[in-house]
């Protein structure tokens, strides 16, 4: 098993990043069930951004976070 990855308790940066992605998909769900207006389509389209960045963004801090124990 070569496998160092932890649980989410040891990482600081990930778990703020958690809720951010909480926060996010909290904010998407009411952005959702607003009109498709002019306020509402660029705050969706920020947010959707701000979503699918989660996913880049959670591999390349836990790497960091690895390099910076493990050093």
């Amino acid at each position: 098993h070569t496998n160092q990855s932890q649980g989410l308790q040891f990482y600081p940066l990930n778990q703020i990043l958690f809720w951010y992605m909480v926060i996010t998909i909290i904010l998407l769900t009411w952005i959702g069930a607003r009109p498709v207006e002019t306020p509402y389509i660029l705050t969706g389209q920020i947010l959707t951004v701000l979503y699918f960045s989660y996913y880049i963004l959670n591999p390349i801090i836990s790497k960091f976070w690895d390099n910076l124990l493990n050093n």
